[in-house]
């Protein structure tokens, strides 16, 4: 029970291939089997920290592998609805940037033994992703709904958000460095 919360992380990663599989369908069904999924590897994100806290049983390995799962999900469904022309280059560049500095940072912090608390910014952005990629996905499904639009909205929202928490933790390096 406890590798439960580190299963679950895994499972993310895994769930990353059959959602990009449904989403090249480029049907209905394929397009709500690819939200379906992608929602419960969304959902996983949450009782992954959850049990972990829950069972006594935050690793190393977890921290290290969670925000991996959260990325290697969100850039794979990104860069496919990139092709799709779902959502706009500068999207995808500035999540990718804003990844790659902070895994930077984090691993500078991690080798001058300083540790970097998650930012509050940085959950909402990938709570807002986590909602706004479904919408995406379903392309207004039903005509009342302008979901496409909602998610689009949400996404360059959480754009936002990222780059204000990756500024954050830049800034929260900088500042523990220079003590």
């Amino acid at each position: 029970m406890s590798r439960l919360p580190l299963y679950l992380t895994i499972s993310r990663i895994f769930l990353v291939l059959p959602t990009a599989f449904f989403l090249t369908w480029q049907s209905d069904l394929g397009r709500w089997a690819a939200a379906i999924c992608f929602i419960i590897a969304a959902i996983t994100d949450y009782y992954d920290g959850y049990y972990a806290r829950k069972l006594n049983a935050v690793s190393n390995l977890g921290k290290f592998l969670d925000p991996v799962a959260d990325k290697i999900l969100v850039s794979s469904i990104l860069i496919i609805l990139l092709y799709q022309d779902m959502v706009d280059p500068w999207m995808v560049i500035l999540f990718v940037a804003r990844d790659t500095i902070v895994g930077g940072v984090r691993a500078a912090a991690a080798a001058d033994g300083l540790v970097l608390a998650a930012q509050s910014a940085g959950k909402w952005k990938a709570a807002l992703q986590f909602i706004a990629i479904p919408m995406l996905i379903l392309n207004d499904f039903h005509p009342q709904i302008p979901n496409q639009k909602i998610g689009y909205g949400l996404l360059w929202l959480s754009v936002l958000l990222s780059l204000k928490s990756g500024f954050d933790y830049c800034y929260d390096y900088y500042k523990a460095k220079s003590r």
